[in-house]
């Protein structure tokens, strides 16, 4: 891998049933970079972003994260990403704080510096108020934040964010994507996130991958990708625009 890619997948592909989730999937992602992984439910997202994290095995083709292969190397993928998926799994009769805790020392943040950081990812997700509440009593978007906070308590290199604003008001999704955008500009962190928001993505991606049937069918920056099909260069367009060209034309 070239020094500032972190990710990169080659003809990367998994079957179901003799059936491809994920077609032969070529891209990279770079070091602080923000890159939108998009396409409706069943693109074959979720199952890219698995085999990413080694949690299931590819089918055909090569994936590296930060120079490893997750299927052979899962542990050490773990150490240095951090993960919040569609429908997050806590335990219930755990406070927030508690929970936080859990994560720190799971990854050996202890003392003051565990401390810190739990005090401030409670308070950049505005969980502050519920920290003492069990988190069986939080609602989904609660449960949404507090697995932000996980991630910013354990600080890892780079983020997988599985529709990251489920169950999250307009105002917590305000909230929740400035908190992403800071992962990159503030603490260097590379985001690779999954959504069909269109607008959310437009908001903070610096590059944009479109996924439909388990294929990459564009790939590139807002810029780049409306000159593609629409033929514009500095006029206004939406992104939702942009996917639906290359939705009807897929």
């Amino acid at each position: 891998m070239e020094p500032n890619i972190v990710i990169e997948a080659r003809d990367l592909t998994k079957n179901y049933n003799g059936r491809p989730a994920v077609d032969h999937l070529t891209f990279r992602i770079r070091e602080g970079e923000i890159f939108g992984f998009l396409g409706p439910n069943g693109a074959g997202k979720t199952t890219t972003l698995l085999m990413m994290l080694g949690l299931t095995e590819p089918s055909g083709g090569t994936v590296r994260v930060l120079g490893m292969d997750p299927a052979r190397e899962p542990i050490r993928v773990k150490r240095e990403i951090g993960y919040l998926q569609e429908n997050m799994g806590f335990y219930r009769d755990l406070t927030g704080r508690q929970s936080l805790q859990f994560i720190a020392d799971l990854n050996g943040i202890t003392g003051d510096e565990a401390d810190k950081r739990i005090e401030e990812a409670l308070e950049e997700v505005g969980l502050t108020a519920e920290a003492e509440k069990k988190v069986g009593a939080y609602s989904r978007g609660m449960r949404q934040r507090l697995g932000f906070a996980e991630i910013l308590v354990k600080a890892p290199k780079i983020a997988f964010l599985d529709e990251p604003t489920l169950g999250l008001d307009p105002e917590a999704t305000g909230r929740m994507m400035d908190l992403i955008r800071d992962l990159c500009t503030r603490r260097n962190m590379t985001v690779m996130l999954s959504s069909h928001l269109l607008h959310q993505a437009q908001r903070i991606c610096h590059r944009l991958g479109i996924m439909i049937h388990g294929r990459m069918v564009a790939e590139g920056t807002m810029e780049k990708l409306a000159a593609e099909k629409l033929g514009v260069g500095q006029e206004q367009y939406s992104l939702e625009e942009i996917y639906m060209k290359y939705f009807k034309e897929s």
